[in-house]
C-alpha cells in the first residue's frame, strides 16, 4: 500500500516510475499522479468488492496519466493505493484509501459509523441478505421497547464472535474462501470490541434500522444476528451503509466514480490530510492485524 516515486528497492522489486510499465508514463499527468501522497476516501457502491473498487480507481487514474503496460494486472501494480477498512460487497459507503510515498502517523481504524437495516425472523449463513436462509422464527412478539432495551446490552466494551463468512484467516486462507469450498470451519473465539453508540432509528416489523458507531474489528452483521438471538428470534442484515470512517464522512469526503480524476484526488488529498495534523512517518500504514485481514467492520 505504498508508492515510492524515487527509484530504489522495496521487497526485491524496483519502485521507480518505470519499474512496472513497458511504455511511456504520460508526462506531467503521470508525474503529478505518482507524486501524490496521503489519505482520501471514495464511495463504494453495492455489488463490487472493495478490492474491485480500488482496482477500478487505479485503472481510471493510470489511463488518465497515460501509463501503458502489457496487461491490466501489471498496470494496476504500477500504482500503489491501499484501503484501510474493507466493506462487504453488499455494503455501500465510505472506503478510506491511502496513496503515499511515506505513511502518515495516523490510522483509519478509529470509530466508524454505520446505518444498518435488519430483518427479524430470518437468519442466513452469511448473516446478510446475500446468504442462504438457515433458520426462520416468529418475531411477532418483539416490540419496539424490547428492541431498545436489548440494544443497551450491546453498547460499550463487549465480546463478539466474528462471522464465519469473513476475511479472517485460517492457515493463510480467508474463512469465507474455505466456507465457499464447503470445508468445515470453526468459529473464531469471541474477542473484545467497542460500541460507542447504538440507537434504534426506525421499527417497522420485520424491519428495523440502527445507527451504529463502533471501533475497529467490529462486525455489524454479527451485531444484528446477536440482537435477533437476544430477542428469542433471529435476524440478518438487509442493507448496510458506512456513513463515516475515521474522520471521513459520506457526505463531505467520499468521492463518487464520476470524480475519480487526478485533479480531484489531489484536491481530496489536500482536504483530507488537513484532518491529520500529525507529522509524516516512514512506517507503513497498517491495514491488517497480524494474521487477519478484517481490521475494520465488514469484510467477506
Amino acid at each position: 500500500c505504498y508508492q515510492d516515486p524515487a527509484p530504489g528497492r522495496r521487497g526485491g522489486r524496483r519502485a521507480g516510475f518505470r519499474s512496472m510499465a513497458t511504455g511511456e508514463l504520460g508526462g506531467r499527468s503521470a508525474e503529478k499522479l505518482f507524486s501524490l501522497s496521503g489519505l482520501f476516501a471514495v464511495y463504494k457502491p453495492k455489488g463490487p468488492t472493495s478490492a474491485a473498487v480500488l482496482n477500478l480507481l487505479k485503472e481510471r487514474l493510470l489511463a488518465e496519466a497515460g501509463v501503458q503496460t502489457k496487461d491490466n494486472k501489471r498496470k494496476r501494480q504500477a500504482l500503489k493505493i491501499g484501503h484501510g477498512g474493507t466493506l462487504d460487497s453488499a455494503a455501500t459507503g465510505v472506503l478510506g484509501n491511502e496513496k503515499y510515498k511515506y505513511s502518515h502517523r495516523t490510522s483509519m481504524e478509529d470509530a466508524s459509523k454505520y446505518t444498518a437495516i435488519g430483518l427479524l425472523g430470518r437468519a442466513t449463513d452469511t448473516l446478510d441478505a446475500t446468504g442462504k436462509v438457515t433458520e426462520e422464527k416468529p418475531y411477532d412478539q418483539v416490540t419496539k421497547k424490547d428492541l431498545e432495551n436489548v440494544l443497551q446490552k450491546f453498547t460499550g466494551d463487549i465480546m463478539q464472535v466474528p462471522p464465519l463468512y469473513s476475511a479472517l484467516k485460517k492457515d493463510g486462507e480467508r474463512l469465507s474462501t474455505l466456507m465457499k469450498r464447503g470445508e468445515a470451519v470453526e468459529a473464531k473465539p469471541a474477542r473484545p470490541v467497542r460500541v460507542y453508540s447504538l440507537s434504534l432509528q426506525q421499527f417497522q416489523p420485520p424491519l428495523f434500522t440502527l445507527d451504529v458507531e463502533c471501533g475497529g474489528g467490529f462486525y455489524v452483521r454479527s451485531l444484528v444476528s446477536d440482537i435477533g438471538k437476544e430477542l428469542s428470534t433471529c435476524a440478518s442484515i438487509q442493507e448496510l451503509t458506512r456513513t463515516k470512517h475515521g474522520p471521513f464522512t459520506l457526505e463531505e469526503h467520499a468521492l463518487h466514480e464520476d470524480r475519480w480524476t487526478i485533479d480531484e484526488i489531489a484536491r481530496s488529498l489536500e482536504h483530507c490530510m488537513s484532518l491529520f495534523p500529525g507529522e509524516q512517518s516512514h512506517k507503513k500504514f497498517k491495514t491488517e492485524l497480524p494474521g487477519e485481514t478484517a481490521v475494520s467492520c465488514e469484510d467477506k
